[in-house]
């Protein structure tokens, strides 16, 4: 099924102005896709934080041209964890959107498959951004994302607010929490993976550079961020598979930790009260604290890819990425 909201690619598009990225040869297309990246596997002793190396490597490569190589060490290598947390955020600030709430809402996914739908969504986009587009896993990862997309009349609006938030969290997690912000080449390569991402997805007007981008989000938000019904039940049904994660006594304390990290402005429209200033300020001085010792201490593991990651619907993360998502988006591996 083809939206009609969503323009198609067509096949013999020609390539990207950036990003171009050499895949390795060789690559099959069975149920387990290759992984491998192109370029240098970094290891380092336990008893180092990191590699000058892996950041060497990343302010030698062209911001657009090597895109993804520099995504793939900035996700694998340098901020695993912080990512991770920041793309998290990034999601749950696009329920904001009462359009785009509506329709999650519409889906029950959440209500009734909430871990999975989280899961699914986690490792669909993991894959691409560990993997780049060109790697068979980046690349079959991003087509089963269009494909799901492909059931619902998504206006285009829609997608580009939540590619912004992809592009925005990370940047502004690590500003806040990582044990180093990104450099402005960083932020270049950052930005020009998520644009092509967004080419990809087949999505109309992408602003051209991060402060088109934040101005089209201001009016975005301010047409949109409304109190919504809907907006609340995704973000409760989002927390309540947060506090799943924690013993029982300590559940309480998610939804005030979890909302003294959104932006404030995305309160009133989810209907979430403001948490008490104290559990903010707490929980903000204790990522303020873990960025500072992560400086000079990291037990992560290096590199972290997503094979070996903590799964809790796909135990040993055994999956198909054809299979991810709702059962009517199953399909096979072309």
């Amino acid at each position: 099924m083809n939206d009609p909201a969503l323009p198609a690619r067509p096949q013999d598009a020609a390539a990207p102005a950036g990003c171009p990225f050499a895949a390795s040869a060789g690559q099959g297309r069975g149920a387990r896709p290759d992984t491998r990246v192109p370029g240098r596997t970094y290891r380092k002793p336990f008893w180092r934080p990191r590699l000058p190396e892996v950041r060497r490597e990343i302010a030698s490569l062209d911001a657009r041209r090597d895109c993804q190589r520099i995504v793939h060490l900035l996700t694998n290598y340098e901020f695993p964890f912080d990512i991770q947390r920041a793309t998290e955020i990034a999601l749950f600030h696009t329920y904001g959107s009462r359009s785009v709430s509506t329709l999650l809402d519409r889906t029950g996914e959440f209500r009734k498959r909430g871990q999975k739908r989280y899961d699914d969504t986690r490792l669909l986009i993991a894959q691409f951004m560990e993997c780049g587009w060109d790697v068979e896993a980046g690349r079959r990862s991003l087509e089963q994302m269009n494909h799901i997309h492909s059931f619902f009349r998504i206006p285009n609006e829609d997608f580009l607010f939540v590619l912004w938030t992809f592009i925005e969290f990370p940047i502004q997690w690590m500003d806040d929490f990582g044990w180093r912000p990104f450099t402005a080449h960083e932020r270049d390569a950052w930005f020009h993976f998520w644009y092509e991402i967004g080419r990809r997805m087949g999505l109309k007007d992408i602003p051209a550079d991060r402060a088109a981008f934040d101005a089209y989000v201001r009016d975005y938000e301010a047409r949109e961020f409304v109190p919504n019904e809907a907006s609340h039940r995704v973000a409760q049904a989002t927390v309540d598979i947060l506090a799943g994660w924690v013993p029982r006594p300590l559940r309480a304390l998610v939804p005030p930790i979890s909302m003294g990290l959104v932006p404030p402005r995305l309160l009133p429209a989810i209907q979430f009260a403001a948490p008490p200033a104290w559990v903010a300020g707490l929980t903000r001085t204790a990522l303020k604290v873990r960025k500072h010792v992560k400086r000079y201490v990291s037990l992560e593991r290096y590199p972290s890819p997503i094979e070996g990651s903590l799964n809790r619907t796909y135990p040993g993360n055994a999956y198909r990425i054809e299979d991810l998502g709702p059962e009517y988006a199953h399909r096979d591996a072309k």
